[in-house]
């Protein structure tokens, strides 16, 4: 089989004028605006409003990036602090360097915060965005190709990523063609992940943070062979990637909230969003709609009654009570 190889990009960033454009940012910003179409789409099909979800997103995305951030300087600390280290590189995000699960964490966090105020049903958000999100991850990896980093190890494959000698690892100068890790993750975050959370979503009609569990779980099955073949350097225990316990620690936990969620939140959500005028607390919209019929069905039940009490008092005709006999209208 002739090799055919992926090249990696002769550059990483353009200037237009004095304004540098840098692809892993680019790629970044790609991937945010895709997510969104796709997660305002199915909001709205679950009867959101694009105000609410909008108002959630401006809040987690720059909280995603933060926390995205903080994840990977804390799980790579040793290149940015110690010896010959700068610890102001920790803030260059645009020279590469996010870990996914600081940015699912702290970016919804700020999500559930604005949710809570908002009056939207957290969970049912989740599963909007879920698919989003994975789509989002993959045109993002993109940015790792452009940058030359986290690729896998030393392959022959016909789909083998060429590297340049500047940007092979110690110990690796003599190969020549890689791992693409990153076209791995993006064909797994889009073409398995996000297809299959949609597939199974139209089939089962899935509710309540069903949706996310799964794609916790899709995520961390796929994140966790992907590591394996990495050769950039990272923490290890017990020879293990850092990253890799990540991976086995969500899966394990999301499967535990899905097993809980299939048996006592069957279905979907029926109402997303406080819609009603005035609704002041933090009850549940689906509750308060319960709440307002009982109250309807009460009150045709108090009038139904005053008006028996009515008729008996004026001494209508009407249907006997008890065996008792009405006496006819004089």
């Amino acid at each position: 089989m002739t090799p055919l190889f992926i090249p990696s990009p002769s550059e990483n960033v353009w200037h237009l004028g004095p304004l540098p454009l840098r692809a892993y940012a680019l790629c970044i910003i790609a991937g945010i605006i895709v997510g969104m179409i796709i997660a305002t789409r199915r909001w709205r099909a679950r009867g959101g409003t694009s105000d609410a979800l909008e108002s959630v997103v401006v809040v987690a995305v720059p909280a995603g990036i933060i926390g995205a951030r903080i994840y990977h300087v804390i799980t790579d600390y040793e290149l940015y602090f110690g010896p010959g280290r700068h610890p102001v590189d920790a803030l260059k995000i645009w020279q590469g360097g996010l870990g996914i699960w600081g940015a699912v964490a702290l970016g919804a966090l700020a999500g559930w915060v604005v949710a809570r105020r908002r009056g939207i049903r957290f969970a049912a958000l989740l599963d909007a965005v879920a698919p989003g999100i994975a789509v989002a991850q993959g045109i993002g990896r993109l940015g790792n190709w452009f940058n030359s980093e986290l690729f896998g190890r030393p392959t022959t494959l016909p789909w083998g990523l060429e590297i340049a000698p500047r940007f092979r690892p110690t110990g690796y100068e003599q190969y020549a063609t890689f791992h693409p890790t990153f076209l791995y993750e993006l064909i797994w975050d889009i073409g398995v992940v996000a297809v299959l959370l949609v597939v199974l979503d139209r089939r089962f009609r899935l509710g309540h943070g069903k949706v996310f569990a799964l794609y916790v779980m899709l995520y961390s099955l796929g994140r966790f062979w992907i590591e394996a073949l990495r050769i950039d350097t990272v923490n290890e225990i017990g020879g293990f990637r850092l990253n890799n316990y990540t991976s086995l620690i969500t899966f394990v936990g999301a499967a535990l909230v899905l097993a809980w969620l299939v048996r006592h939140r069957p279905g979907r959500e029926a109402v997303v969003e406080d819609g009603a005028a005035g609704a002041t607390d933090d009850a549940p919209a689906a509750d308060q709609a319960h709440e307002a019929q009982e109250g309807h069905e009460a009150r045709t039940d108090d009038a139904d009654a005053e008006a028996g009490d009515a008729h008996a008092a004026a001494g209508t005709t009407g249907p006997a009570l008890d065996g008792a006999q009405v006496p006819p209208e004089r």
